[in-house]
């Protein structure tokens, strides 16, 4: 009995994702990226060639079907309502620059709702004003030294950083990301800016789908239903929903951004909803702007190992056989012409793959360049600290670590500024 139990433990251990996952050794050498072979976005899966503009809408549908069915998880139709209320607002923040504002936003469907919280800043002196939207990983009080901003009371990690524990957000974690969010420099460009807690519209961690967007709308559960990157997405869109009511902010132009997992969400979000004008990846990595088939640091088995909840079940069919996926991530990133897309990548990111971020910006220039745009100006990597910003498609490296820094900000504003002036 005590051999068995033994047994039974070690399988566990083996068996255990965080124990699996000591074992993966990425990739880090690029004498042995497979070769492989991209499907074409002006290709239809049929094999007829996408001849004219005109064709690339149905061809663009087929794409997103693919990484709906494949990948991401199909996000259900939305016919439900949203409701604003203003739970605080400072007219006179940053010195006078801008209003602060927290809006409780109430997604009601059926008889279910759901709320989560918006932090804005809106310059005064420019009305209405260009907007970027993004997520924030533990919480709108963690932007700012504002006492006025409610901590979250949804799940977080654990972070000693930002006084989480036992996955409850702090006092002890407020203004411990505002390096991540520079409001005064994005108020002083002429933009404003809007955050959310991600964890609001679905906790991240693998709860079954029983929280969050998932539990509002309901839906039953199959191999290709919406995971927690898509319900990401999805709450980005009500975001804007609510967003496109406030006078203060030119509408056409907002901004969908991310960093990481959230760049990852921001992406197909821009590729789901063209109402976003513009859409910025920051260090997404693998199911963001990297190609899957070059399996250079985080590939997709390790994704789904140690994310289960992120995907799609249908995605783990790709599990170590990323050359049968049906798309790659530069279709992802083709889906968001012909809008302006900038992707950017860390030198010391290797996990995320930035020569593998580059190549997917590269190839879905070829889309833009069909629409009689530039995409991305260049054919070869830049040099450290050297962005592209004068195509449709921008990128740049910095050095550093997987960080969404002031650089970075800098950038997409210089970026912003290019398109949106």
């Amino acid at each position: 009995m005590k051999a068995h139990l033994i047994l039974l433990s070690l399988i566990a251990m083996v068996m255990h994702p965080k124990l699996q996952s000591q074992t993966f050794v990425p990739n880090y050498d690029e004498s042995k990226v497979p070769q492989y072979t991209l499907p074409n976005p002006l290709v239809f899966e049929n094999g007829a060639l996408v001849m004219d503009v005109s064709e690339w809408e149905p061809r663009r549908a087929e794409i997103i079907g693919l990484f709906g069915s494949e990948m991401y998880g199909i996000t259900p139709l939305w016919t439900g309502g949203v409701h604003g209320q203003i739970v605080y607002e400072n007219t006179n923040a940053l010195g006078g620059a801008a209003t602060m504002r927290e809006v409780k936003l109430t997604l009601k469907y059926q008889r279910r709702e759901l709320s989560f919280y918006v932090l804005f800043h809106i310059p005064n002196n420019r009305k209405p004003a260009p907007l970027f939207l993004g997520y924030n990983f533990f919480g709108n009080h963690t932007t700012t030294p504002d006492t006025n901003v409610r901590i979250t009371t949804a799940w977080v990690a654990n972070s000693p950083e930002d006084g989480s524990l036992n996955h409850e957000a702090t006092a002890k974690g407020r203004n411990t990301r505002a390096a991540r969010w520079p409001y005064e420099e994005i108020i002083s460009r002429g933009y404003a800016v809007a955050t959310i807690y991600y964890g609001e519209i679905d906790p991240d961690f693998d709860d079954g789908f029983h929280n969050g967007v998932h539990q509002l709308l309901g839906t039953r559960r199959d191999s290709t239903s919406w995971a927690s990157v898509a319900a990401w997405a999805f709450g980005l869109s009500r975001a804007l929903d609510y967003i496109e009511t406030i006078d203060e902010i030119n509408t056409d132009r907002v901004a969908v951004i991310g960093h990481s997992r959230l760049g990852k969400a921001a992406l197909w979000a821009g590729a789901l909803d063209e109402r976003f004008a513009m859409v910025i990846s920051n260090n997404s990595g693998c199911g963001g702007a990297a190609l899957s088939r070059r399996q250079f640091g985080e590939t997709v088995k390790r994704i789904n190992t140690n994310f289960p909840h992120w995907f799609a079940s249908n995605f783990k069919k790709y599990n170590d056989q990323e050359h049968l996926l049906p798309v790659d991530q530069h279709q992802l990133l083709a889906l968001i012409a012909p809008r302006p897309l900038y992707v950017a990548s860390a030198e010391d990111d290797r996990w995320a793959d930035p020569k593998g971020e580059f190549l997917a910006s590269l190839e879905a220039s070829k889309v833009y360049r069909f629409m009689g745009l530039t995409g991305l100006p260049v054919t070869s990597m830049p040099a450290i600290n050297r962005p592209v910003i004068s195509g449709t498609i921008g990128y740049h490296i910095r050095p550093g670590r997987h960080e969404i820094a002031l650089y970075d900000w800098q950038q997409y504003m210089n970026f912003a500024d290019w398109h949106f002036r």
